[in-house]
């Protein structure tokens, strides 16, 4: 083996090593939530703490299950990021296709647009929203704030598919088309399955956008029945949870499970929906 090989397999062996010890160090605060979460003292920067806790109980995850309401908090919130996903992605797929394949008169313009409305913090639109969503009986909704989430998430939606779109080669649909396909077998056979992966990303980041979301959530929605998870959890957290740091870690991890699932399960196709950029067989 030469010495520039011996080089370069020494440096990738580095290099691959101090990305693991770089993931493990990211996990440390995810393995001290943990670990506060199943003890059963209230010790959160205690001076003898230790990662295994000398209490183990499940007591804190069964108070999150069965005493609160961050099961009601749980269902609010998964409907919220089910109908924003499926809305955005329904406005947004045909949109980016369009913007793809098409060369019209303020294409370009219309894009621009887009990008610099979605550029704007959130917190300056709050009140123009609330003048829009007031007269419509839309405050302290839950189609109101679909309507928030489905409006900022659809331009991210467009612009993360459209991208995926214009590495499709437009050959592909022409040859389908002298084939006699027509454009909507074309569409649903040929391109969607082709950008499935940029869907399925897009899907998840706006699955975690609404998610994590507080301030819409906190803005447009009153009472605790109607908080989102976010909302909710940073009520407890300031309120009578404030004094079970434990509790408060336990809810923490049991509201992070189902989109880390998500994440696993759509993992293949995160892969190649973020490196992709050619045919898909």
């Amino acid at each position: 083996m030469s010495g520039k090989k011996i080089k370069e397999s020494v440096g990738l062996a580095l290099l691959n090593v101090f990305f693991i010890v770089l993931c493990f160090v990211t996990l440390i605060p995810i393995l001290y939530a943990v670990s506060v979460s199943l003890s059963g003292r209230n010790g959160l920067l205690s001076s003898d703490f230790s990662f295994i806790p000398r209490e183990l109980t499940f007591e804190n995850y069964r108070a999150v299950l069965f005493g609160e309401d961050i099961m009601r908090w749980l269902s609010n919130t998964v409907f919220l990021a089910a109908a924003t996903v499926a809305l955005s992605l329904t406005m947004a797929v045909p949109a980016a296709y369009c913007f793809s394949r098409r060369r019209f008169p303020g294409r370009r313009a219309i894009l621009k647009c887009l990008v610099l409305l979605n550029s704007f913090p959130a917190v300056l639109s709050m009140f123009a929203i609330y003048r829009l969503l007031r007269p419509l009986g839309l405050v302290n909704s839950r189609a109101g704030l679909i309507l928030v989430y489905t409006g900022t998430m659809a331009v991210f939606s467009l612009w993360n598919t459209k991208g995926y779109f214009d590495t499709i080669p437009v050959e592909i649909e022409e040859a389908a088309r002298m084939d006699g396909a027509s454009d909507m077998q074309i569409v649903m056979k040929l391109v969607l399955p082709l950008a499935k992966p940029s869907i399925v990303v897009t899907a998840l980041m706006v699955l975690i956008y609404v998610w994590n979301e507080y301030i819409y959530a906190t803005t447009f929605l009153t009472g605790e029945a109607n908080y989102t998870l976010a909302a909710g959890l940073a009520a407890l957290q300031a309120t009578e949870m404030s004094g079970s740091w434990p509790v408060f870690a336990a809810a923490s991890i049991t509201v992070s499970l189902p989109v880390l699932i998500i994440f696993f399960l759509c993992q293949r196709h995160m892969t190649s929906g973020l490196t992709a950029g050619g045919v898909k067989g």
